[in-house]
C-alpha cells in the first residue's frame, strides 16, 4: 500500500448531526502519530517508484502471449508429427544454420514445441543464439538471441522491470520500491485498523468502504484503505520475492541461504576417472567429432527418460572433458518438475541425481516464489492475479495522492498546491481521532 491516511486524521471530520455538540477529539498516541507521518512521507516519496514497478510488472505479465504473437512460428511447429527425428539430426540441422559457437543447451521439442538448440559465443556474454528446429521434419524455423531461454521481447521487458535498462544504477529503483512496499502495506493496515476496526469491531468496516460518505477525503480514504487491505497479502508476497534477487537485500538473502545450507543442491558431474566425453569439451566441433557429439545427445536423453525425467527437459553438455552431462526438467508450472540427473555421455549411465522433493525447504520456497512473481507458476491464473495486483496498487496510489490534493487549503487567503502533511506527534499538540 502506498500513500495513506495523508493527514486524514489531522483534522477532525465534522459531525454528521447538525444539532449534536462537537465531541472533543482524542489525542492520538505517539506511536500512531509517528506511524501516520512515516506512512505519509514514505508514500509520497516512494509512490513514483511503485508506479514504475507496477506498470513495468503489468507489461511483463503478458509476455507468454506476446511471445506467441511475435515468435509463434519459431517457437511452435505447424503440424505435430507421429514421432520426432533423432536429436543428432535436429542438432545437425541447427549447426548447418548456425556454424559458429559451441552448443550450450538443447531443449528437445515436446508436442507442438520446437527443439531449441542454443549456441554460446564469447561476444554474447550471458546471452545465446537459439536455433529453433521442427523436431518432426528437421526444418529450421528461425533463430533468436535469447537470455537463459527467454525471447528478446521477454528479456527486454524483464530488464525494464528490474532496472529500467540502466544496469546496476537502475537496480536501485526496484530495490527501493520492494524494500518500502511491505512497510507501507503493513503500516496502512495498522492505521486503518486503528481508525475503523478498533472502534467498530467488525471485519466489514475494514474490508468495505463507507459508501454513505459524501464526496471528499473521507470517501477517497475509504476506497484507498479498503482496497489496500484486500491487496496486502499479494503486495507482501511481491515485496518479499522481489527482494530475493535485488542487489543488496538479495545478496544478504543469498548469504542467509549459505549460512543455513539451504541453497539449491549442486549435482555432481564427476565421472571418477572415466574417459573424456566424445568430442571433448568443444561442443561446436565439426566433421566426425561433431557427429559423435550429436549422437551423444540421443544417448543422454534416452538415459534421462529411462531414469524417470518426463515432460520438457534441457540437456547441457559438460563444459570440461571427462565430466558428465546434465539433464534438467524445466516445467515451471504447478506442479513443477525440476528433477535433474547427470549422465555419462559415452556409456549413457546415470551417475548422479537431484530431485526437487529433496531440496531444502527454503530453496523450494524461493524457487516457487520467483516463478509465481514472474507469472509462470499457475499459468494464466497467475498472470491475472499479478495484473490485478498491479492495477490495484496503481489505484491505491492514485487515491493516496488524491487525498493529499483534497487536503489542500482552499480558502482564498490560504491556497496551496497540495495538502499539508500530518502534524507532529502527540507531544506537539497533535489532536485527532484514532489513527
Amino acid at each position: 500500500m502506498s500513500v495513506t491516511e495523508l493527514s486524514g486524521a489531522s483534522t477532525p471530520e465534522p459531525s454528521t448531526t447538525a444539532d449534536a455538540p462537537p465531541q472533543p477529539a482524542r489525542r492520538t498516541s505517539a506511536f500512531g502519530a509517528l506511524l501516520l507521518r512515516l506512512h505519509f512521507y514514505a508514500g509520497v516519496l516512494v509512490a513514483p517508484f511503485l508506479v514504475t514497478a507496477a506498470l513495468t510488472g503489468l507489461s511483463f505479465t503478458i509476455t507468454p502471449q506476446l511471445d506467441t504473437l511475435l515468435y509463434g512460428k519459431k517457437l511452435t511447429v505447424a503440424q505435430v508429427g507421429e514421432r520426432p527425428l533423432p536429436l543428432a539430426e535436429q542438432i545437425g540441422a541447427a549447426r548447418n544454420a548456425h556454424p559458429d559457437g559451441s552448443i550450450a543447451t538443447v531443449r528437445p521439442g515436446d508436442g507442438d514445441q520446437s527443439t531449441r538448440v542454443s549456441f554460446a559465443l564469447p561476444e554474447l556474454g550471458e546471452k545465446q543464439h537459439t536455433v529453433y528446429v521442427d523436431p518432426y521434419t528437421g526444418e529450421v524455423n528461425g533463430q533468436l538471441t535469447t537470455w537463459f531461454g527467454s525471447t528478446p521481447a521477454t528479456t527486454w521487458l524483464d530488464d525494464l522491470h528490474r532496472h529500467l535498462h540502466l544496469g546496476a544504477v537502475g537496480e536501485h529503483y526496484s530495490e527501493l520500491a520492494a524494500s518500502w512496499l511491505w512497510v507501507l502495506a503493513l503500516g496502512g493496515v495498522v492505521l486503518w485498523w486503528r481508525r475503523r476496526g478498533a472502534t467498530r469491531g467488525t471485519a466489514r468496516h475494514l474490508l468495505v468502504p463507507d459508501l454513505s460518505a459524501g464526496k471528499g477525503v473521507r470517501r477517497t480514504r475509504g476506497w484507498h484503505a479498503t482496497t489496500g487491505i484486500w491487496l496486502t497479502v499479494g503486495l507482501l508476497f511481491l515485496s518479499a520475492t522481489g527482494l530475493t534477487w535485488s542487489r543488496y537485500a538479495g545478496a544478504n538473502f543469498s548469504a542467509g541461504l549459505d549460512a543455513l545450507n539451504a541453497r539449491t543442491p549442486v549435482i555432481s558431474t564427476s565421472l571418477d576417472g572415466a574417459p573424456p566425453a566424445a568430442g571433448g569439451g568443444h561442443h561446436g566441433s565439426s566433421g566426425a567429432d561433431g557427429m559423435v557429439e550429436s549422437a551423444a545427445f540421443d544417448r543422454v536423453s534416452t538415459a534421462a527418460r529411462a531414469a524417470g525425467l518426463s515432460g520438457p527437459v534441457e540437456i547441457a553438455p559438460a563444459t570440461e572433458p571427462g565430466s558428465a552431462w546434465t539433464v534438467t526438467q524445466v516445467d515451471n508450472t504447478w506442479p513443477v518438475a525440476k528433477d535433474r540427473v547427470a549422465v555419462d555421455p559415452t556409456g549413457g549411465q546415470v551417475t548422479a541425481r537431484s530431485d526437487f522433493a529433496d531440496w531444502p525447504v527454503l530453496a523450494k520456497l524461493s524457487g516457487l516464489g520467483i516463478q509465481a512473481h514472474m507469472g509462470i507458476l499457475f499459468g494464466p491464473v497467475n498472470q491475472i492475479l499479478l495484473a490485478a495486483l498491479a492495477l490495484g496498487l496503481l489505484c491505491v496510489i492514485v487515491w493516496g495522492y488524491r487525498m493529499w490534493w483534497q487536503r489542500r487549503p482552499a480558502r482564498a487567503d490560504r491556497r496551496a498546491l497540495a495538502g499539508t502533511p500530518p502534524a507532529r506527534g502527540a507531544s506537539a499538540g497533535y489532536r485527532a481521532g484514532p489513527c
